[in-house]
């Protein structure tokens, strides 16, 4: 169903950190970028589509007053608003916003850091766009950081906190199928495996929390209604959003899932764990009897390669992308 493509290389290795893979399409110029965190930079890559033009571009992780920082960056993600694309870096010490291009940071907010050393670790991480001007991010509290952006410019503003999780955020997803039906718009998991389904907009609402069962959430969906989560158990759980339903659970890996993905428009679903597998899974719909079914289409084995990153390149799942832990190259498949 898919095979592989010339790969892209990149300046550094990939760190071993959840869906550290960034895709973002620019179809009027004929480009897609990636991105993937190193330490404490991010590996840019802009390459054209007939694979003849790469550029590359590596942003440093920032804090105020200091030359270098050396605070690790634990993600980079693109969010796509209907104004605007952004690109979000979180580290240790704050989160950066930039221009899709990675050209001119737009943004910068730093995290409440104790003066001394506690236990408890201090980053964020976790970035989703939500509704129409809204960028929400996770931190190490388990409050989530609701960033108000405006169309164009710097004038970036905090304008909520929602603290409903008790453990550190893990991921966020905002629905990503464009209907306007779904009541549920976004959806926060965090390290205990709970899951919170809100509904965004000038006040989030909390429509449902989801219990975890004590083990790590590390990569979340919502697709028509429905969050889709990998945990470290290597299980895929599907829930109806609103009402918290467990409609599937798939023993989908042998180890710890870092990464999944939805091609918006098909209904496929990738997943992709510490087992060196992707997968690739068909979701489908049955609204008469309101339940999702799950199939599996396709394997990719990357040898001897713990897996951090999986991403489709479009809405149809035509085409999608893989890091792996020490690897200094995305690996691209295309259906055949």
């Amino acid at each position: 169903m898919y095979h592989k493509e010339k790969s892209i290389q990149i300046k550094n290795s990939a760190s071993a950190l959840y869906n550290n893979l960034g895709v973002l399409r620019i179809a009027p110029r004929r480009l897609t970028y990636f991105t993937v965190v190193h330490a404490n930079v991010v590996n840019m890559v802009s390459a054209s589509w007939d694979g003849l033009n790469y550029s590359h571009r590596q942003l440093q992780s920032k804090e105020p007053n200091v030359a270098t920082s050396t605070s690790l960056i634990m993600q980079a993600a693109f969010c796509a608003l209907p104004s605007r694309d952004l690109l979000v870096v979180t580290s240790q010490k704050g989160i950066q916003m930039y221009e899709s291009d990675g050209s001119i940071m737009v943004y910068w907010h730093a995290l409440d850091t104790p003066e001394t050393p506690t236990e408890q670790a201090v980053f964020a991480r976790g970035i989703s766009a939500a509704w129409e001007n809204y960028i929400c991010v996770g931190v190490s509290s388990g409050a989530i950081l609701v960033f108000d952006v405006p169309s164009k410019g710097s004038n970036i503003t905090l304008s909520e906190v929602l603290e409903e999780h008790k453990e550190s955020i893990t991921d966020m997803a905002s629905e990503c199928s464009g209907s306007q039906e779904c009541i549920a718009n976004l959806v926060t998991a965090d390290d205990g495996g709970s899951l919170c389904v809100w509904k965004s907009g000038e006040e989030f609402q909390l429509l449902n929390k989801i219990p975890g069962f004590d083990m790590s959430c590390s990569s979340v969906k919502l697709w028509k209604g429905t969050v889709v989560a990998g945990y470290g158990t290597g299980q895929i759980r599907l829930y109806e959003a609103v009402t918290g339903i467990l409609h599937a659970e798939v023993n989908a890996h042998a180890r710890w899932i870092y990464s999944l993905d939805i091609a918006p428009f098909s209904g496929l679903l990738l997943s992709a764990a510490e087992d060196s597998l992707v997968r690739v899974w068909l979701l489908t719909m049955t609204p008469e009897t309101n339940s999702v079914e799950v199939a599996h289409l396709h394997n990719e084995c990357v040898t001897d390669t713990q897996i951090c990153g999986a991403k489709f390149c479009d809405g149809d799942g035509y085409a999608f992308a893989v890091t792996g832990y020490d690897l200094s190259e995305i690996i691209r498949y295309v259906q055949s």
